[in-house]
């Protein structure tokens, strides 16, 4: 059976809370994952260990682009395991590498069972003679191969965690960050440009979940909202989208209202909807692309005009940042 290892960074840093955070990612790993592709998702020692059904193993391509999305993974690994004693352990790395052309190789072991009785830097040692000695040169490999601890063609990775062995060639970046939902629900109010949505994948990121808002003028822009949360839905798997006509307003605000007034009344009113909605979702904040002097509408003073309509929070994670950032 073929395994996938998720190791995690900022979760380890919790306290008497990490439970909590594991738990949130792997229901999260549970909802991304391919119908049918595995069979248990469950903690580990430090880690997420997925399980694969055979169907799964089937699905390497998909499960791999899907966990590449998956807040709070640091890392993963397609993985083999073995029992653990280190007779196992080197055979099975001659069965993982005799049909791989390489010609200098390292073997890099994480050893957190502390009871094994080789450490880390002794198993590195033994599994990479045990290599040299039994991986003889053949047509997949012409050359003897060699150690090379600084550039090698191929790294072997051993993990001694709990009861398992896991062995393994490939480490995967994920996005990192927390797990969506972790830290309570936000009203994103979307726009057709990037920043709004750079500001909502940010939210995300932080373990937010997100609930995108958009005030449209014209309905042919909504395609185009749909395209941009469907995207983002990558992420949190489950999005949810209101639209709101803004027309009717925007006429009635410039008919009363001095024109250099208008764009910070619309943006009140705006605040003024998200604050409605927040509250029938349950959310506990704001989250907007704005930074700080892009537009008229973001200077200091009347960015904190716009904010004294609510009493929720706004977040904004863009706010130093430039379109180049």
């Amino acid at each position: 059976m073929e395994l996938v290892i998720c190791h995690y960074s900022e979760i380890g840093l919790k306290g008497k809370n990490r439970r909590f955070f594991e738990e949130k990612l792997i229901e999260n790993i549970k909802k991304a994952l391919p119908k049918n592709s595995w069979q248990k998702v469950r903690r580990i020692s430090g880690r997420i260990l997925i399980e694969l059904k055979k169907e799964g193993e089937k699905k390497e391509r998909e499960i791999k682009e899907t966990l590449k999305n998956v807040f709070g993974i640091a890392y993963f690994s397609f993985a083999e395991s073995c029992e653990q004693n280190i007779r196992e352990i080197k055979k099975k790395v001659v069965e993982i590498l005799k049909d791989k052309a390489f010609k200098t190789f390292k073997v890099e072991t994480q050893r957190s069972k502390k009871d094994f009785p080789l450490n880390s830097q002794e198993i590195n040692q033994q599994v990479g003679q045990y290599l040299l000695k039994n991986l003889k040169s053949d047509e997949v490999r012409p050359r003897q191969i060699k150690v090379d601890l600084e550039n090698p063609d191929i790294t072997c990775f051993i993990e001694i965690v709990e009861s398992y062995a896991f062995l393994y060639l490939e480490k995967f970046r994920g996005p990192g960050g927390l797990p969506v939902g972790v830290s309570g629900k936000a009203i994103s109010l979307v726009s057709g440009g990037i920043d709004s949505a750079v500001a909502s994948f940010f939210g995300m990121r932080r373990g937010i979940k997100i609930v995108f808002l958009y005030f449209y003028t014209h309905s042919s822009s909504i395609e185009k909202i749909k395209k941009i949360v469907e995207v983002l839905n990558k992420y949190q798997f489950k999005s949810r989208l209101y639209l709101v006509p803004f027309l009717d307003v925007q006429k009635d605000i410039f008919k009363k209202t001095e024109p250099k007034f208008c764009c910070l009344l619309c943006r009140r009113f705006m605040f003024r909807i998200a604050e409605i909605l927040a509250k029938n979702e349950k959310a506990e904040a704001l989250i907007t692309g704005e930074n700080v002097g892009q537009v008229a509408s973001q200077t200091l003073r009347n960015i904190g005009v716009i904010e004294e309509i609510t009493k929720l929070p706004v977040l904004r994670p863009l706010i130093g940042m430039d379109k180049e950032d």
